[in-house]
């Protein structure tokens, strides 16, 4: 049985920080296999992973639709097997987990047939894993074209700020107004400020927006210097020491929404 995560949230909020570590605590707890999905059109999950990207998926579909012009052919059996063995080979292989970045968005042309033997591929891809967890692109796409795959968890991922609670919950309700399949959702808030002189993490007005919301916190990642420096330097998240706040917050939340 498959379990999976999906991330989503406003840009900028550490989505892929998030997706990252949770990666790497699966793989270091020997949760395997795992697929990391990376469906951001900006294909950084590789970076903060520390594995390299030769080709997306987005390469592959242009490719593919441009075949299936040329021929003016319907997709039919033999290029599903192809595209089958194309999105395999794209796949980037770590110690412990596999990478697929779904790569640039769609440019002029019907992509509709071909994103549809995409999903099939990769579905059928991700049963053979213990765990898939994607990294989506920001904002709502990919949930109002209905494109997630059936998810366990779904977490929106937001700072302590107005407005990125306020983009969680639209896509909170916008998740139900569609009838994706998922399981359940949580509030994962990042870059949390460790609380002084008695006051709360969370500012009092963004606490009561999230009281309003019929979805759960569950999990407080601590706002984390570290993070910022690997970025700058260029080095992978997945190297950050065991007592790095970002990755002890994302370890328990890891353990509420698996074990909890």
């Amino acid at each position: 049985m498959t379990t999976t995560i999906a991330l989503a949230g406003k840009g900028g909020t550490g989505k892929t920080t998030v997706a990252a570590l949770l990666i790497d605590i699966l793989a270091k707890r020997g949760a395997y296999p795992i697929l990391a999905i990376d469906a951001d059109p900006s294909s950084n999950l590789n970076l903060a992973l520390g594995v390299p990207l030769t080709k997306t998926v987005g390469d592959i579909r242009e490719d593919l639709l441009a075949e299936v012009q040329r021929t003016q052919m319907a997709l039919g059996v033999a290029q599903r097997d192809l595209l089958d063995v194309r999105v395999r080979m794209a796949v980037e292989e770590g110690d412990s987990f596999d990478l697929v970045a779904m790569g640039r968005p769609e440019g002029p042309g019907c992509y509709c047939p071909v994103n549809h033997t995409l999903r099939q591929v990769i579905d059928l891809m991700a049963e053979s894993y213990a765990y898939v967890v994607m990294d989506n692109e920001a904002g709502m796409e990919h949930l109002s074209r209905r494109t997630t795959r059936d998810v366990d968890w779904l977490l929106l991922t937001s700072d302590p700020t107005v407005r990125g609670v306020t983009a969680v919950g639209h896509m909170a309700a916008l998740a139900d107004s569609l009838g994706i399949a998922v399981k359940r959702k949580g509030i994962v808030l990042n870059r949390v400020q460790p609380a002084q002189n008695g006051d709360r993490p969370i500012p009092p007005t963004v606490q009561a927006m999230l009281d309003r919301l019929a979805v759960p916190v569950v999990g407080l990642i601590p706002d984390d210097p570290l993070v910022g420096r690997y970025d700058a330097e260029g080095r992978p998240l997945s190297h950050l020491p065991p007592d790095s706040p970002a990755r002890r917050g994302v370890a328990a939340l890891l353990d509420r929404i698996l074990f909890g």
